[in-house]
């Protein structure tokens, strides 16, 4: 069926804004082309797309299954379109690198930019994955190589870990919480408090890191509250949710909202660079030694 970009555009707004009003205004359009160019999709599709009322826009299902399946299609454009002028300038090689919240931070940043200055025809695109999507990608070969926090304890097949930096876990705690005001802490001190935490779906290596430094204090954490992103558990602190084990760099994240107090007994994590095992591209091999390095 031949769709053309500008039916996907208006379709896609609509559907995201439930409003012909707004969707028009968001694409710098008037209503009456956007209605048609709704109404010439419909007709090509053969069924409504929208239910329509006075007062109300809503999908219907052939809308929503429509939606499912094309909503993608402009991002996927835009990317193109953005490989396409990078490969004009003269980037004709790229890394697809992914990345957890957790180790975003000028660490991370000094390696990119090491890397795009001695390589500035390599394009680097990045993706906020939670680990073990990160290591299940790099093993079907959609990711070159990731930043998925701890090694894991079980790697997919054709997936190598190489460790590049480590960095303390401190206890999070809202501000004003009894705890905020003391230089250190002890895991044992923290028995009654509720916890928010990374889901173990998303980051399985770290969840069983932080639950074995519990056990090893004497008592399993009460979890009221899960993310699967470091930094959305970090947030959930600050909002008073429960305390936290997180790696103290999330500090950046929270601000003034919540305080990284230290542990007593020293808990250090060891962030892993993963990749392929299969012929690494002189990219892949200029990035590892700038991370060895």
């Amino acid at each position: 069926m031949d769709y053309s970009l500008r039916e996907i555009e208006c379709f896609t707004a609509v559907a995201e804004e439930l409003s012909f009003t707004r969707a028009a205004r968001r694409l710098h359009l008037a209503q009456p082309p956007l209605s048609r160019h709704i109404r010439a999709l419909e007709q090509k599709i053969g069924t409504p797309l929208f239910r329509r009322t006075q007062r109300t826009v809503a999908l219907t299902a052939a809308g929503a299954l429509f939606y499912d399946e094309t909503r993608g299609v402009l991002a996927q454009l835009a990317r193109a379109g953005e490989s396409a002028k990078r490969s004009a300038q003269g980037e004709t090689q790229r890394l697809r690198l992914g990345f957890v919240s957790a180790v975003l931070g000028p660490e991370l940043v000094e390696v990119l930019r090491l890397f795009r200055q001695q390589n500035p025809s390599v394009q680097i695109l990045l993706q906020d994955q939670p680990p073990a999507e990160q290591l299940l990608a790099i093993s079907q070969g959609r990711l070159d190589g990731g930043f998925p926090g701890l090694a894991p304890h079980h790697q997919p097949p054709g997936v190598k870990c190489v460790s590049w930096r480590r960095e303390e876990l401190a206890c999070f705690v809202p501000a004003g919480h009894a705890l905020s005001a003391r230089s250190s802490v002890a895991l044992k001190e923290l028995i009654a408090e509720p916890f928010v935490a990374i889901s173990r779906e998303a980051a399985p290596a770290f969840v069983a890191h932080v639950q074995a430094l519990c056990r090893d204090a004497g008592f399993r954490p009460r979890i009221v509250l899960e993310s699967s992103r470091a930094q959305a558990v970090a947030v959930m602190v600050a909002a008073g949710s429960g305390i936290a084990l997180l790696p103290i760099s999330l500090a950046r994240v929270v601000g003034s909202a919540a305080v990284a107090v230290a542990l007593k007994k020293s808990a250090p994590v060891t962030h892993v660079f993963a990749h392929g095992t299969s012929a690494l591209s002189p990219a892949m091999q200029t990035f590892l030694a700038i991370l060895r390095r």
